[in-house]
């Protein structure tokens, strides 16, 4: 099999080849590796698995089975790990800075140790939240053949004869805190609400970026809406092994699949799946890593024109396992390439298009998840972007499942989460306000929070639908409401959200797209004089560092220059 590859082309070669490399070889050797094994191609098996969270706990194990389809296809594995933070424990508290801010840690985690161990190719498993995107950014860094898997999410609990998830369990917080939940009921919940192993369930952050993983073909069809616990994934994992020894013998690499077309594919379906406003931070931060201009407004375009087609939590009913069930990342696909939403002559993992792979897939009317194209939940995708005065950089927001979709109120100011989830605890916020929540985006928080606590708390409380939120940070994929993040520019760069007081009337339309802040100009620009950046309690550390080199949220706030400007890719040496 080994004659399949010609290792004086590949990085290995450079710890692995000649006698130069004995000592490297003495390495290898040590760990049981035999001289056959040496002389095979070296596969990186990037894992996120850890102990911190369901999302994360059976990554290893699906890991290590892709080590046995990499050995069936003539290649040696070699398997290394990576953190995750996970957003369900971080939120609501300092620790969701350090969310944002894990999904660089994660790409240049693993950029490092391919570099450094000079790794042929990768594998990459991730399940919560930004590992998925900071997975996919090293493999678009490097540029060496990649297959991205997803460990899957988890089953629905079960509470009161009804499938809850997590953001159920949020809400219930406001709902005890508003008398309407009693303290044994919300322990009841906290108990069932998350069942076993696996990611959220419904199309949260890291579902939605699953779908984007199949999307823009760095997963094999239909392989990432299977949930964590089922049998299945452990064929996924040995096809995912046996075929990137396909990919570097055709020398298929992440920038040839992931095209600017590509990424068009993939904002469609975050659209049509009503997903995660944070897909509009984190594709713009992957295309940054192949060198292709994507950023919130190109985003935002693409939402404009897909229709919502799959009813999925938070906005809709169902969760991942019904998707799965009803045929998947391809079935929805399958009905938007028929109707011209999807460019199917994007090459993918599998060696084919998009549109080859799609043409295997059968269309199922009978399941009730995906609405085909001519009878769309909504003519409009689920998520929209917004600009104008008050966000001249951009903003987004989620409306799947929202029935209005215009608000004009006047603020009410807050310069941290904290204060704003204070102010709901309290009762304090206003029916019909504009709540204003700043100092919390990329350099400002820093770290830029999401803030499903504090919106969870006012559905609970029955607010959900009588105001409404904005911030230059984010809102968690399980966020629903009027809820308005990555206002930009961000308060900490002296952007409109920074000069905005308690009254302000603030307008919003998310059917125009627009997002405006009625002050006239010259008041602005007394108050822009008088204005000072609001210092951070960050001073030294990773999130200190990350302050001084992230950029605008619109370009995914990412913290180097990218494909653009580098000067030889790692695949190439």
């Amino acid at each position: 099999m080994t004659n399949r590859f010609d290792k004086s082309r590949l990085p290995s070669r450079h710890v692995s080849v000649g006698p130069e490399r004995a000592p490297q070889r003495s390495y290898y050797y040590a760990m049981g590796m035999s001289e056959e094994d040496i002389n095979k191609p070296f596969v990186g098996i990037a894992s996120a698995g850890n102990d911190s969270a369901p999302c994360n706990t059976l990554l290893d194990v699906q890991a290590d089975t892709a080590r046995e389809g990499v050995i069936e296809a003539g290649g040696t594995p070699r398997r290394f790990n990576t953190i995750t933070v996970t957003d369900g424990i971080a939120m609501g508290h300092q620790g969701m800075k350090a969310s944002l801010v894990s999904r660089e840690v994660i790409a240049d985690s693993v950029e490092l140790s391919v570099r450094g161990h000079c790794y042929d190719a990768v594998i990459g498993y991730a399940g919560c939240d930004k590992s998925l995107p900071g997975m996919m950014m090293a493999m678009l860094r490097l540029n060496v053949p990649s297959i991205f898997v997803y460990g899957g999410s988890i089953l629905p609990g079960r509470f009161h004869d009804q499938d809850v998830t997590v953001v159920d369990v949020f809400e219930a917080v406001g709902q005890h805190s508003a008398g309407n939940c009693p303290l044994q009921e919300l322990i009841e919940l906290e108990k069932v609400a998350c069942p076993g192993h696996g990611a959220c369930g419904g199309q949260f952050t890291a579902n939605t970026m699953a779908c984007v993983a199949e999307a823009i073909g760095l997963s094999l069809p239909n392989s990432n809406m299977a949930p964590a616990p089922y049998e299945t994934r452990d064929d996924m994992a040995r096809a995912a092994g046996r075929q990137i020894m396909n990919l570097i013998e055709l020398n298929l690499r992440p920038r040839d699949i992931c095209t600017k077309d590509a990424f068009i594919n993939a904002a469609r379906v975050v659209a049509a799946t009503g997903g995660s406003t944070n897909a509009a931070l984190h594709l713009p931060a992957m295309a940054n890593e192949a060198g292709i201009d994507f950023d919130l407004f190109d985003v935002a375009e693409i939402f404009k024109t897909t229709p919502y087609l799959a009813d999925l939590k938070p906005g809709g009913k169902y969760v991942a396992k019904d998707m799965h069930a009803a045929g998947g990342v391809y079935m929805l696909m399958k009905t938007m390439m028929e109707n011209d939403l999807i460019k199917g002559d994007c090459i993918t993992v599998t060696g084919k298009t998009l549109g080859e792979n799609i043409e295997e897939i059968t269309w199922n009317p009978d399941q009730k998840v995906i609405y085909d194209v001519q009878h769309a939940i909504t003519k409009t995708g689920g998520v929209v972007g917004l600009r104008g005065s008050l966000a001249p950089e951009g903003a987004i927001v989620k409306v799947a499942g929202m029935a209005r979709l215009q608000f004009r109120g006047p603020a009410q100011v807050f310069e941290c989460e904290e204060d704003a989830y204070a102010a709901v605890e309290q009762r304090q916020i206003k029916e019909g306000a504009v709540i204003v929540i700043r100092n919390e985006g990329p350099k400002g928080g820093p770290g830029m929070r999401e803030m499903l606590a504090t919106t969870a708390a006012l559905y609970g409380q029955g607010m959900g639908e009588k105001v409404a939120l904005i911030t230059d940070g984010r809102f968690s994929g399980g966020t629903r409401g009027f809820c308005i993040g990555h206002v930009g520019p961000e308060a900490a760069d002296g952007g409109p959200i920074g000069l905005i007081e308690d009254g302000d009337i603030i307008n919003i339309d998310a059917v125009a797209g627009v997002i405006d802040l009625e002050v006239d100009d010259n008041i602005m620009e007394e108050r822009r004089k008088k204005f000072t950046r609001r210092e951070t309690d960050y001073g030294s550390g990773a999130l200190w560092r990350y302050a001084q080199n992230v950029g605008p949220a619109y370009q995914g706030a990412v913290t180097h220059p990218g494909a653009k400007a580098e000067k030889n890719a790692y695949a190439d040496i």
